[in-house]
């Protein structure tokens, strides 16, 4: 296995990990960050569309990083006759985003996350 296989196999799953809610810590400051952003700035143009865009913005960061955790991983660990992502395991991923997304829906119920513009007006 050639040095840069296992080097672009940890960059993707250093990165991976950081976008996935391994951790209490890179999902508060990674992923939560991102959505919240992504949120943001779909809210100056549609402010009613803050929430979903929270939410699919945090999910699709959930998901991607599992991905690329999985790929990282198969990078820099598996031989040349790897086995693909399965099924099985995209499923898997998406169910722990899931139940993330869901906390996530909570905190904004509860109005601990809220559009930009909330927290600038007085």
């Amino acid at each position: 296995m050639s040095w840069q296989r296992k080097a672009w196999g940890g960059t993707l799953g250093f990165i991976g990990f950081m976008l996935s809610p391994l951790s209490w810590w890179n999902d508060l400051f990674v992923n939560v960050p991102l959505a919240v952003g992504a949120g943001w700035l779909v809210g100056l143009v549609y402010p009613p569309a803050f929430q979903p865009a929270v939410v699919l913005a945090y999910w699709l960061t959930n998901v991607l990083g599992f991905v690329l955790l999985h790929k990282g991983a198969q990078q820099l660990l598996a031989a040349k006759d790897r086995k693909p992502y399965s099924r099985r395991a995209l499923f898997h991923d998406l169910a722990v985003s899931l139940a993330y997304t869901l906390l996530l829906v909570a905190l904004i119920k509860l109005g601990l996350i809220r559009p930009l513009d909330q927290y600038l007006s007085p």
